[in-house]
């Protein structure tokens, strides 16, 4: 669907598994989670070495220790000093983690979107109750710091994930920027489809640029109720841009309006 951007190819859990994407190393741990999850590794169970690892992957041995990094982080993996590295009894509580074929079709995309309406609505509502004159002026920048890389010619991925962080900070709640980087991962490859086709027709960028601007003003005055308005109208038009740029379905959007 956006073959450019991620190809993953998985022949089930015993064959070689190429991955080639943008940040390798939280794609290996997704799927090293997934042999988990699905019993291909059990407790106990020695992990391939890193050299082996990399070989099966495709990926460097750096990749493969960032990625190991991240599952031990995660209290699934446990290192044996000279013997290795072990998958570990399933931790009580677990962290929220996303399929790692989550991206694989345009459907997904658009499911990404809609977490990311849910999440980021209420986001903005409570950013217009709560924001600082600083946190409102850091969210002016992040506008200007869009329109600046677009104006280079760039998709702005980077900077409109840095917009959206500065919403989340502008709600005094820690834990929705915690949230927003659990789930970067996953948002920064929709973001790049979702602007991949905005950025192929002027009247599009504009539209996007009107959009994070209203969401920026009602926070500005502190109006809760148009902030969650905006940040939501933001997400329902960035799935009818999909529309008209006939990506997805027009089934998609009214099911989400019913």
């Amino acid at each position: 669907m956006y073959d450019d951007l991620i190809t993953m190819s998985i022949d089930a859990f015993t064959g070689s598994q190429h991955l080639q994407a943008q940040r390798l190393s939280d794609r290996l741990a997704a799927l090293i989670e997934v042999q988990i999850d699905r019993g291909a590794l059990s407790p106990g169970d020695r992990l391939p070495t890193e050299q082996q690892l990399a070989a099966a992957h495709g990926v460097s041995r750096t990749v493969v220790r960032e990625a190991v990094h991240q599952l031990r982080s995660q209290g699934l993996l446990r290192s044996r000093q000279g013997s290795g590295v072990f998958v570990t009894e399933p931790p009580a509580h677990r962290g929220v983690v996303f399929d790692p074929k989550l991206l694989e079709s345009m459907d997904a995309v658009v499911q990404m979107v809609e977490v990311r309406r849910v999440i980021e609505g209420e986001m903005a509502a409570l950013a217009a109750q709560r924001a600082t004159r600083a946190q409102c002026t850091k969210l002016k920048r992040a506008l200007v710091a869009i329109d600046e890389a677009t104006g280079r010619g760039e998709l702005g991925v980077e900077q409109d994930l840095g917009f959206h962080r500065a919403i989340g900070e502008a709600t005094g709640n820690p834990q929705f920027v915690r949230l927003l980087g659990i789930i970067e991962a996953y948002v920064r490859d929709a973001m790049t489809v979702t602007k991949g086709h905005e950025s192929k027709r002027a009247d599009f960028m504009a539209q996007v640029r009107r959009e994070h601007r209203a969401i920026v003003d009602a926070i500005d005055v502190g109006n809760s109720k148009a902030a969650r308005a905006a940040a939501i109208e933001h997400h329902l038009n960035g799935e009818r841009r999909l529309i008209v740029a006939g990506v997805i379905k027009p089934s998609r959007v009214k099911a989400v309006r019913q």
